[in-house]
């Protein structure tokens, strides 16, 4: 595997996806985020994901992904089932940021 000049490996796409959720859409949010997490779990590429409830009265939901490779996650994203799978989104959330990047810097706290 390469590593970046920080020396954390370079390939791997880190996906974050902040959804504000519709006033009382939160079940039907998780019900779809199962699905979404079901199939995810099974894609070649795909290390770990996690998702994040507000702590305030935001509604603002984060979902974050790590991935071995852009190209894992970009073929995961326009695949067929994907595609299937976060069509009724829209009615649960009425805004949505997707972003992507790679880790250049990792700082671990003392008790890691």
């Amino acid at each position: 595997m390469s590593t970046n000049h920080n020396g954390l490996p370079a390939e791997k796409l880190n996906v974050v996806f902040a959804v504000r959720v519709v006033e009382g859409g939160e079940q039907g949010f998780l019900d779809l985020y199962e699905h979404l997490r079901k199939s995810v779990s099974n894609t070649p590429g795909h290390i770990v994901e996690r998702l994040g409830e507000p702590v305030d009265d935001s509604r603002q939901w984060v979902i974050t992904s790590e991935w071995r490779s852009a190209e894992d996650f970009f073929a995961w994203q326009q695949s067929e089932e994907h595609q299937e799978l976060v069509a009724p989104l829209r009615q649960w959330v009425d805004q949505r940021q997707s972003m992507r990047f790679r880790v250049v810097k990792e700082t671990k706290g003392v008790s890691a």
